[in-house]
């Protein structure tokens, strides 16, 4: 997302090493990594530092694909269609998911890639065009990113309702109300669901006990 602001914790620092070294393990060029967790547990802010630290340390070119990006219905007109259309149709078929698998595909072969792009001031999803030669890592993020098939290594980050509330400093494209609470319940729900699909497992708290940087 454009314009999208976050504040990075040393606890997201801990996490995103703890996840740089297990995507080291078995690091192979067009790697898939998937950063999936419960609304607030810092996807954003994590998947941004390992992508830091993929340059920095190893010499590894990543991009970031945000799934936020790919609903198919813009921010600017969410609300709405979730008001006529009903809670029940939250969840994972408003991605567009035959263009997050065209752009995955953009990223295998190495290409120039045309993709949409949300602008968190206006609500208007606009296009990015991004070149993926040369880039070895995509690190997907997003609710629902571990539904992702072409994935190599499914990270799901874990965190109390209260550490959430306390790291989540994305302030929303829609207005914080009671319908709003309605659907983030229900993606946490959905979420949930998901997390046995995971191959690896990261804890804020049990990461900053381990990993000191």
């Amino acid at each position: 997302m454009q314009n999208q602001v976050f504040t990075i914790t040393n606890k997201h620092r801990a996490a995103a090493g703890i996840i740089l070294d297990r995507v080291m393990q078995d690091y192979v060029p067009k790697n898939i990594v998937t950063v999936t967790g419960e609304v607030g547990t810092g996807k954003s802010t994590v998947s941004y530092l390992l992508a830091k630290y993929l340059k920095k340390r190893e010499g590894v070119r990543a991009k970031i694909m945000d799934l936020d990006n790919y609903y198919k219905i813009p921010p600017i007109n969410r609300k709405e269609w979730r008001l006529k259309n009903g809670i029940e149709k939250v969840g994972l078929e408003e991605y567009d998911w035959e263009k997050i698998y065209e752009n995955i595909q953009d990223f295998k072969e190495s290409k120039v890639a045309r993709m949409p792009l949300v602008d968190m001031v206006t609500d208007y999803q606009d296009e990015l065009i991004t070149d993926f030669n040369g880039v070895d890592i995509l690190i997907i993020k997003g609710l629902y990113s571990i539904k992702c098939k072409e994935s190599r290594l499914k990270v799901f980050i874990e965190l109390s309702t209260k550490e959430a509330s306390k790291f989540n400093t994305y302030e929303g494209v829609e207005e914080e109300d009671d319908f709003r609470l309605s659907v983030m319940a229900k993606e946490q729900s959905i979420v949930k669901q998901l997390k046995q699909d995971a191959d690896f497992f990261v804890d804020f708290d049990s990461a900053d006990e381990i990993y000191h940087l």
